[in-house]
C-alpha cells in the first residue's frame, strides 16, 4: 500500500486530510503537514520523513500545493521517482482518487491522483439559467 503524505500551506494539508477522513474513516496511511511562513524546507522534509516514519508504508505519494514553494521544495527532497513519488496541485478529487486506490502499485496511484485532480476542475453549469435573470 501507498501512503499518503499531504505537505501544503496551512491549512490546506489539514484541511485536505479531514476530507480524506470523512470518507474514509478508518484510513490511518495519510499524514498531513501544514507549512507556514517560517517554515524551511529542512524543517518541512524532517517533519515529512517522521510523518512518513509513522505512516511505516514502503511506498508513498506526496501531494502538494505550489510549485516551487517550501511544502513543494521539501516534497521534492523526499521523492526519488521509484519508492516516493509527488504530484504538485493536489485538491480534494485527487486526494481522493489517491486514497481510494492507494492500494495499487505506486504508479497507478499516482495515475489516479493526476487524473482524479484534471477531471476534478470544470465550469459548473447553472441549474437553473431563468432565475438568474
Amino acid at each position: 500500500m501507498a501512503g499518503l503524505l499531504i505537505i501544503a500551506h496551512a491549512p490546506l494539508a489539514s484541511s485536505l486530510k479531514t476530507v480524506v477522513e470523512h470518507v474514509f474513516p478508518n484510513d490511518t496511511g495519510v499524514e498531513a503537514i501544514d507549512v507556514t511562513g517560517e517554515a524551511s524546507p529542512d524543517e518541512v522534509e524532517r517533519a515529512a520523513r517522521e510523518a512518513m516514519a509513522r505512516i511505516g508504508e514502503r511506498e508513498f505519494l506526496v501531494l502538494t500545493d505550489v510549485v516551487g514553494a517550501t511544502p513543494c521544495n521539501a516534497a521534492a527532497r523526499l521523492a526519488d521517482g521509484v519508492t516516493v513519488r509527488t504530484v504538485v496541485g493536489v485538491n480534494v478529487p485527487m486526494v481522493w482518487r489517491a486514497a481510494t486506490y492507494r492500494s495499487a502499485p505506486l504508479s497507478a496511484v499516482v495515475e489516479r491522483a493526476l487524473a482524479g485532480g484534471v477531471e476534478g476542475i470544470m465550469e459548473a453549469a447553472p441549474s437553473d439559467p431563468q432565475r438568474h435573470a
